[in-house]
């Protein structure tokens, strides 16, 4: 069986350790030949298709970003996607297909399974947010940057006696925001799926002035206020239809220091967050999805993706794990409340 590895959507770090563990195996016990795709699902359109063998993935376990590079093209936007799909695996002998990625990526696996393409899922996001999985790589080693960095801002913060706003990352999901602020002690954490209000974030604020206490707020960069819209610094989409986020760090900043009178800060984590060494957790499960991925297609059972639950990796329909997305339960959000002002 000859089969193809594709990495799409934003990079994160563990794609290269899911990759040597797809081809080693693939390789060594299941004798499987394989050819790893150029950027993501551009590389499907286009014929980008490169050799990938044992060779190619040695010493990579540790590197952050992808080997076969990514992009966040969605081949299903024109009338001849899936068309341009079928061509290109038929002209390079493709039989099966792994697709790393998060909710758009294995979004469109999902719709080229029901097209009748051989096609296995794996979970990849910092954001954490795919469905039927309890965490995705990537996500592990993006909290441990921002907790390091809200860390760090602790004491200048202190030292300044200002606020300190950190925008981190989560579009629709505060998992980022959650776990870093919690890990972190941030004294206020803003998430998408809990509108706030101003008024009651700049009152947490004074709390903490009243002990002589820097604050720091940890804002997902998907968190909104109350009545009020999205702030974001264009209005430009993606071929995913999603708007390209980030400035309610900024604007929070602004509104704390008006309603306070106390100078306000904000530091922007962005891409910081996807890049680098990979933690040991995510190069484990990481390797993990890899072997499980290839014994999924060893097995012919496509159409699914592999997800962890609890401490086994299992396997779910690509349909019911792009369904939806997992978002930080209300019920989670609220034990920590204690910590807030």
């Amino acid at each position: 069986m000859r089969v193809g590895v594709l990495t799409g959507g934003g990079d994160c770090p563990g794609l290269n350790a899911a990759i040597r563990g797809i081809v080693r195996k693939g390789v060594e016990v299941h004798g499987f030949e394989f050819v790893g795709v150029r950027d993501g699902w551009r590389g499907v359109l286009e014929g980008a298709i490169v050799p990938l063998d044992v060779p190619a993935v040695r010493g990579i376990l540790p590197r952050g970003g992808t080997i076969l590079g990514s992009s966040r093209t969605n081949p299903l936007a024109g009338e001849d996607g899936v068309a341009r799909v079928r061509e290109t695996l038929a002209e390079y002998e493709v039989d099966a297909l792994i697709a790393i990625g998060g909710e758009d990526t294995l979004g469109v696996a999902a719709a080229l399974g029901g097209e009748g393409i051989q096609v296995v899922g794996v979970p990849k996001t910092i954001d954490n947010d795919v469905a039927g999985t309890d965490y995705t790589f990537g996500f592990d080693t993006a909290v441990n940057i921002a907790t390091e960095a809200i860390d760090r801002l602790h004491t200048t913060a202190e030292s300044h006696t200002r606020t300190l706003v950190v925008e981190v990352m989560g579009r629709h999901a505060g998992w980022i925001a959650l776990h870093s602020g919690i890990a972190g002690g941030a004294n206020v954490i803003l998430i998408p799926e809990q509108p706030f209000d101003v008024g009651q974030v700049c009152a947490w604020v004074e709390n903490r002035f009243k002990i002589r206490y820097a604050p720091i707020v940890v804002v997902a960069e998907g968190a909104v206020p109350k009545k009020g819209q999205m702030v974001v610094k264009d209005s430009s989409l993606d071929e995913f239809g999603h708007v390209r986020l980030s400035g309610i760090g900024e604007w929070l900043a602004h509104e704390i220091a008006d309603r306070t009178g106390k100078e306000a800060r904000t530091t922007v984590l962005g891409h910081i967050q996807r890049g680098g060494t990979p933690s040991a957790f995510d190069r484990w499960l990481a390797t993990r999805f890899g072997l499980r991925a290839i014994d999924t297609v060893k097995d012919r059972d496509f159409g699914t993706m592999v997800a962890l639950r609890g401490t086994d990796i299992v396997r779910i329909p690509l349909a019911k794990a792009t369904a939806g997305t997992k978002t930080v339960d209300p019920a989670l959000y609220s034990e920590f409340g204690v910590f807030f002002g």
